[in-house]
Order: C-alpha cells, then structure tokens, then sequence
C-alpha cells in the first residue's frame, strides 16, 4: 500500500517511462555536446499539445547538474547555494526507506543546476511562433521568470503572469550554431543581464534553443548533438 507522500523502496524510475515517451517527439532530441561541467543525469521535462488531428507540437527540455570543479567534485565550489531550509530538507532522513533512484536525485540537489538548459521544440504546423527568434524568446522569457524572480524584483509566481523581459527585437540572426559539428544559421538573445540565449533550426524540422545563466556561461561549451 502506498500512502499520501510517500513512495515504496521498490517504486518505480519515473525516467523509464519518460524514455518511452520521447519515443514520440518527431524529431532527435537536442542537447548540449559532452562536457567535463555539465552531466545530463536525465533530468528532463516534456510538453506538448494535440487537436483533433494528433498533437501540433511538442518541446523537450533537458537540465544538467554544474560542476564547477568537475577534475574534483568534492571540491566545496561545487555545491550549490542553499538556503537552511533547503539544506534541513536534503539532509532529513525519513524513518521509511526509500527508492535508489530517488536518493541519487535527493544527493544531486546539493549541486547547482541548469534548469531546462536545452530545449528541442517541434511544431506540426510552421508558423511564425515556431521560428526560431519566437520558441528562442519564450525559452529565455521561461528561464527568467522561473529562475531569476527575485533578482527582477517579480510578484509572486501564484499572480498574474508579468509582461515578457525579453523581445524579438533582442535577437541577433547573425550568427551560427554548431549541431552535431555543422554550421547552422542561428540566432542569439545577448542583451540580458541575466541570462545568455541562442538557438537554431534543424535540419529534420524543430528547433533547438539554449538559455544560459551569465554567472555559469564561461564554464559551457556552447555546441550541440543529437541526444543519445
């Protein structure tokens, strides 16, 4: 029996069925190129939305743990910031055991994390909201508002949704961006004092986008691959 809150030891990963419903997205799922800072420990995020002809569009975000240190990962820089709460949260031990799958995700809060750093977006229908400067302007408007709330002085998340911080008049399409090692026309939000994004369409349809905490960009490569 499984009572309120709490999950039995032998409960099962979530992330397998998860993996089961990636299968769906139309197009390769996009993430970062491998990289001593960043793990993708399969933290990842699904969205979609369907009519009466199927679904119309679908996004996968993925977010990875940060090594700041990543030669040495019980190096005190790599742990993140807590506050006491958090802190009392991660380190309370329930008097019930646990999955194994859940106390690997419990040790990992300790770290720093890029929420929804990569985003693969397709939509069945191209419109203009589907263009790479609209899909890159939600994922940085998203990454600011949920993650930068205080340093933007933003009411309580529970209120009315705030105008969007940043515009499609913020996007340089002047650039390209590396996917699995090719050149592709790109475009980038660099006007943000608090966040670095860029992105660019796909050669299979959708589009990839990356939004980045200025305060962590120096230690991402900024490239990406198809997800394995």
């Amino acid at each position: 029996m499984r009572l309120a809150g709490i999950l039995p030891e032998n409960d099962p990963d979530p992330r397998i069925e998860q993996a089961e419903l990636l299968k769906l997205m139309p197009v390769p799922v996009i993430g970062f190129v491998p990289q001593p800072a960043l793990e993708d420990t399969n933290t990842v995020s699904l969205g979609n939305s369907q009519d009466d002809h199927g679904y119309c569009d679908m996004t996968v975000g993925i977010s990875y743990t940060l090594w700041r240190n990543p030669d040495d990962r019980s190096n005190p820089v790599n742990l993140a910031d807590l506050d006491e709460q958090a802190r009392r949260a991660i380190e309370y031990v329930p008097p019930w055991p646990r999955p194994a799958w859940l106390l690997k995700d419990v040790a990992r809060m300790r770290y720093p994390m890029l929420w929804e750093a990569v985003r693969t977006t397709w939509n069945r229908d191209l419109t203009e909201d589907s263009s790479v400067r609209s899909v890159l302007v939600r994922h940085v408007n998203d990454i600011l508002m949920n993650q930068f709330r205080r340093e933007l002085r933003l009411p309580d998340i529970q209120g009315e949704p705030p105008a969007p911080i940043v515009t499609g008049k913020t996007v340089n399409s002047r650039i390209s961006v590396l996917v699995n090692g090719v050149k592709m026309p790109g475009g980038e939000i660099d006007t943000d004092p608090f966040v670095y994004g860029v992105g660019a369409a796909l050669p299979g349809g959708g589009v990839v986008t990356a939004a980045i905490p200025r305060r962590e960009l120096d230690r991402v490569r900024i490239e990406f691959s198809t997800r394995t």
